[in-house]
């Protein structure tokens, strides 16, 4: 059963939302409790770590919603416990993720302002008025591992700035070992190389970016194989590492660097901040950088 939980930093706490995923048999369901005492449509959502998805029309089985949408007419609120043949409900393969960029003023700095917190060359970096710039080409590091977490950040690109965001690094020593969500003017020559895109893996929806000398948003989720971007206010891909099978090779048959299969990457690690790169070596520049870790729900 799930508990009453509010969790204050789901961007849509307003309204309660479920999405249903059934893998191997039927959805049978153990149990429903109606809760007189709470208007539905001011309800906080309940923990959005077990509710992860935010749309209704995603009902992936007819007799469900008309259930639900049944006990929704007549009561204010309900909760669900459901089990299927393959596990928990929702345990299923849905995302934990924000709808919208979080408010992430209550998170953890990820990088300490003297730079206590990561492991890089004396000088590479630097961090003023709350800006972190690259001095050098040197990648920084943090010193802690994450595997689940939400990680917020904005940055702002020069002409041909070419950087990336290093994601749970199996080594710090082999940046092709964590996957690097791209930060960039625009695009390099590479296969996925422009801003947004999953280096040589994914590439974002859409365009995103701003121009140049504009501050950009990122809210990058990783929990287990499930990652997602949402770019300047909209997500721009929501993607399951365990649908990247074979090595060299990504789930749209295009051919990548990876001598590993994504799937096989190390799901806890350092994250990094690509610094000067490209012939250009122009600079980048990141700000408001916090990080939140949740609990894995896979």
């Amino acid at each position: 059963m799930f508990g009453d939980l509010v969790d204050q930093d789901h961007p849509k706490a307003n309204t309660v939302f479920f999405h249903f995923s059934i893998r191997l048999n039927p959805i049978q369901f153990s149990d429903i409790i109606i809760d007189d005492s709470v208007d539905f449509h001011s309800i906080k959502v309940l923990e959005y770590r077990e509710l992860r998805s935010i749309r209704e029309e995603t009902f992936v089985n007819s007799d469900i919603l008309k259930t639900i949408e049944h006990s929704i007419t007549r009561r204010q609120a309900l909760k669900i416990a459901a089990f299927c043949g393959a596990g928990a409900l929702f345990c299923g393969t849905a995302l934990t993720k924000p709808a919208s960029h979080p408010d992430t003023t209550e998170w953890q700095d990820l990088i300490a302002p003297d730079l206590s917190n990561v492991d890089m060359p004396a000088g590479s970096w630097e961090m003023k008025d709350g800006v972190l710039a690259a001095k050098t080409h040197d990648t920084i590091w943090t010193q802690k591992s994450y595997g689940n977490f939400i990680l917020g950040m904005e940055f702002k690109v020069a002409k041909e700035s070419n950087s990336g965001v290093f994601l749970r690094a199996g080594d710090k020593k082999d940046v092709l070992s964590a996957l690097e969500v791209q930060v960039h003017e625009s695009q390099d020559g590479a296969l996925y190389g422009m801003v947004g895109a999953i280096y040589n893996a994914q590439p974002p929806s859409k365009k995103m970016q701003k121009p140049v000398g504009e501050w950009n948003r990122f809210t990058i989720t990783c929990d287990g194989s499930r990652m997602s971007l949402i770019f300047n206010g909209e997500e721009v891909w929501n993607i399951n590492l365990d649908d990247w099978k074979e090595p060299h090779k990504n789930p749209d048959g295009t051919k990548n660097k990876f001598a590993k299969a994504l799937k096989d990457f190390s799901r806890s690690g350092p994250i990094g901040f690509q610094g000067l790169h490209g012939a250009a070596e122009a600079p980048v520049w990141y700000r408001n950088i916090k990080i939140k870790e949740i609990k894995k729900s896979e």
